[in-house]
């Protein structure tokens, strides 16, 4: 049961308030001239529908950014007439999807009820405003599960569609959507992209046996987890060591991917070869030589060219940089049975995570491996595997 305030919005004045952001922290917001109201809790038939337009939304998983994660559904008698999601860059956005879909259905949208998890925009980038999208279908109410904290819309969209004469209520299953479009809402929090580690180590903490040339020890369907989870990526980032130790590609290939991510190589003493494969395919490489001077440097640029999730996908030396300095959001900590000859210790266990404000949150099966998901994140809800 939701039992968090609902906010049901109206004309009032000038009004400053409080809103939860996607990692838990408060901040003010000046919403021009909307007023803030009680209204009462959520019901069951309310949560379900907004819970489709969160499933929908999935679908858009991997082919968005750097715009979030979006689900729509239209609602006429208590019934589910029409559903939109974000699909891709330039395409339609939720609301326009789902008007579509119920006027090719033979549906009127006019006077069906919208809900919506992310606020409708009120602006013209790839695609014209949602907001008018909604007003000319007639719809008679928008229920929005969270606000956009993008500067282009803060509060606007709901401003406007209020103006226009349509009821809007906010809050439902908030926190799912903050979860869900949490890479987002962290960028716009802070201009720079949220951090996520993925780690394999043998069965003992070894990221490598030195007894044998470099391959991967982990099993088919476990490498098939990490594709999907670099397809969920905007760049991929290494040390030197790793490209000098393994050559990797760095690309989503086992799975359907609209853009291949950038790729980052951390090597200020310039040491890796010029020959190595991400330098040679075509494919973008951004290689911090001479000029990378700090990490939160580096993130502020990444931040820059709207990559809103890095995963760090390097060696020990990498990591702890990361850590020490307090810079991950996420841990994928993958274990595997085999057990190397020759180890090389990873120096990452439970203490160590715990240590720097990560959480673990589930463990579950990647074919023959175990994961272990750590975040500091908002992650009562978080599937680690969606």
């Amino acid at each position: 049961m939701h039992n968090r305030p609902v906010y049901c919005w109206s004309r009032a004045s000038v009004h400053a308030f409080q809103v939860e952001t996607s990692i838990g922290k408060a901040r003010g917001l000046e919403l021009g001239r909307i007023g803030l109201c009680m209204a009462n809790a959520w019901t069951a038939d309310e949560q379900q529908f907004m819970q489709r337009a969160l499933d929908v939304a999935e679908r858009g998983r991997g082919k968005v950014s750097p715009n979030p994660l979006v689900g729509c559904v239209l609602v006429k008698n208590s019934e589910i007439i029409a559903e939109g999601w974000h699909d891709h860059l330039g395409g339609l956005h939720a609301e326009q999807m789902a008007i579509h879909d119920a006027e090719s259905n033979g549906h009127s949208p006019n006077g069906a009820v919208a809900y919506v998890t992310l606020e409708p925009c009120n602006h013209f980038g790839r695609t014209p405003p949602c907001t008018e999208a909604l007003m000319w279908a007639g719809v008679k109410e928008v229920v929005v599960a969270h606000y956009d904290p993008n500067p282009t819309v803060r509060g606007k969209g709901i401003q406007v569609l209020q103006d226009a004469g349509i009821e809007v209520r906010q809050g439902l299953l908030e926190s799912k959507a903050s979860i869900q479009m949490s890479p987002f809402l962290h960028w716009c929090e802070h201009r720079r992209p949220q951090v996520t580690v993925k780690m394999a180590v043998d069965a003992n903490g070894s990221v490598d046996d030195r007894h044998i040339e470099a391959q991967r020890f982990t099993s088919e369907a476990c490498l098939d987890r990490v594709h999907m989870l670099r397809n969920e990526c905007d760049a991929i980032l290494v040390g030197a060591e790793t490209v000098i130790r393994d050559d990797p590609l760095l690309t989503v290939r086992r799975v359907p991917c609209e853009r291949q991510p950038l790729r980052v190589v951390l090597d200020p003493n310039n040491r890796t070869p010029p020959t190595a494969k991400m330098f040679v395919d075509g494919l973008e490489t951004l290689h911090m030589k001479e000029d990378f001077s700090s990490l939160s440097a580096l993130l502020n640029l990444l931040g820059d060219r709207e990559i809103q999730r890095l995963m760090v996908e390097g060696g020990p030396k990498t990591v702890s940089s990361f850590l020490d300095q307090g810079l991950v959001d996420e841990f994928y900590f993958i274990q595997s049975p085999v057990v190397h000859t020759e180890p090389v210790a990873s120096g990452i266990d439970a203490k160590r995570l715990t240590a720097v404000g990560l959480t673990l949150v589930s463990t579950e099966e990647w074919g023959d491996e175990v994961l272990h998901f750590w975040s500091r994140l908002n992650t009562s809800t978080h599937n680690a595997g969606s």
